[in-house]
């Protein structure tokens, strides 16, 4: 069964509301953001959908249309779309909020590595892997070059590359980074984190695929150490 193995990344802080100028007291905004957060978690997607609308409504008349807030509360409601399997609304968010953080933050920004992959993994869930493909390789350029090539989101790149090619059953191109991801996420998040055994399970589910049963064994029994 495929599994969504990374929970689609927020750029920025988590809702957070930054607004000059607005006619909504600091208080009140620290109140919508709080509640959004609270239900979010709560997996009330619909209540939480209705405020960042609003948010996003209040953002775009407050500022001009291609500033950063405005491009992380696009971000934002298009997540919140997916959640609800509302992709064809979602997409046109994802895809303005990564052209306001290309024009505002340059192509090679940490943060583009963000947008790209929440695309690709909107891309990714509709089956849609010859687009979601291209955004997760550039996401790994990104972050391999801004951030070092040990740094956790650098593990998750590599993670949902590999999920792809296994999907689509490529899986000489997946293995490869399936190999490095549990050394990279031992290094980076120590090695009994839950995420080195994702990436054991995900390893040993692509030898299994492949007939390749002892290396399945293995791969199964270092991810339950």
């Amino acid at each position: 069964m495929a599994r969504r193995l990374v929970v689609a990344l927020i750029t920025g802080t988590l809702f957070g509301i930054v607004i000059a100028g607005v006619a909504y007291a600091q208080e009140d905004l620290a109140a919508l953001n709080a509640e959004v957060e609270r239900l979010y978690r709560a997996g009330k997607y619909p209540e939480a959908t209705e405020i960042i609308e609003r948010m996003l409504a209040i953002r775009e008349n407050a500022l001009w249309a291609d500033h950063p807030d405005v491009g992380q509360a696009l971000n934002n409601l298009a997540l919140l779309y997916q959640d609800q399997g509302r992709y064809a609304e979602a997409e046109p968010l994802l895809k303005r909020s990564l052209g306001i953080t290309e024009k505002a933050l340059g192509p090679d920004h940490p943060d583009v590595g963000h947008s790209l992959n929440n695309l690709a993994l909107l891309y990714k869930s509709q089956g849609r892997y010859a687009e979601a493909g291209p955004l997760f390789k550039r996401s790994l350029a990104i972050w391999e070059r801004a951030l070092g090539p040990v740094h956790p989101s650098v593990g998750i790149s590599l993670n949902n590359l590999a999920e792809l090619y296994r999907e689509q059953g490529r899986y000489a191109e997946a293995e490869p980074a399936l190999e490095a991801q549990p050394r990279h996420s031992e290094q980076t998040l120590g090695p009994d984190h839950p995420e080195v055994a994702r990436s054991l399970d995900n390893l040993a589910l692509v030898a299994l695929t492949q007939g390749d049963w002892p290396h399945a064994a293995v791969d199964s029994d270092n991810a339950k150490l």
